[in-house]
């Protein structure tokens, strides 16, 4: 990045600009990523931020995550209040057409072993229903990924998108 910024300097050297460095995508500083171009874009590189935690019941921190306690920290660094438990989005936020969505809308999941919402992920990668969405995933992986709604497990269980996000 420095050569790059020096390159430019000598070739515009005739006149006065500014080089401004941009904030590195793997920047920890959880402020870096509220000055980006976009709340959703902001909270889909915040969420990728966190890629590769561990996943941990009732975990609400860097240092493990389960699903809500995932999208609570997300939200929270934003300022958006939503619930901490992944049951109590049945009758949260503005519910959404799969083919509407857009980066940060939450995925509803049913618990893989109860008829009731038992899991939650944050679009990514709006594609109806491909979307990619990111998620702490107390599967075989135990740790932050993104999956593909496309996928049958998801795909099978999912119950509806959800934005808590003004437009």
């Amino acid at each position: 990045m420095l050569i790059i910024g020096a390159i430019i300097l000598a070739v515009n050297s005739f006149r006065e600009i500014e080089i401004q460095p941009l904030a590195e995508f793997n920047d920890n500083s959880e402020n870096s990523f509220k000055a980006k171009s976009s709340l959703r874009d902001s909270l889909d590189l915040f969420g990728k931020d966190l890629l590769g935690i561990p996943y941990s019941y009732a975990g609400t921190s860097r240092e493990g995550f389960d699903c809500s306690g995932f999208i609570y920290y997300v939200f929270k660094n934003f300022d958006i209040d939503v619930p901490r438990s992944s049951s109590q989005y049945a009758d949260f936020g503005k519910e959404v057409a799969i083919d509407q969505i857009q980066k940060g809308d939450i995925l509803i999941f049913l618990s893989p072993t109860r008829d009731e919402i038992g899991h939650l992920g944050i679009v990514t990668n709006p594609n109806g229903m491909e979307t990619e969405f990111i998620h702490a995933s107390s599967g075989k992986e135990m740790k932050v990924i993104i999956s593909s709604l496309k996928q049958p497990n998801y795909n099978r269980r999912f119950v509806k998108a959800i934005s808590v996000i003004e437009d």
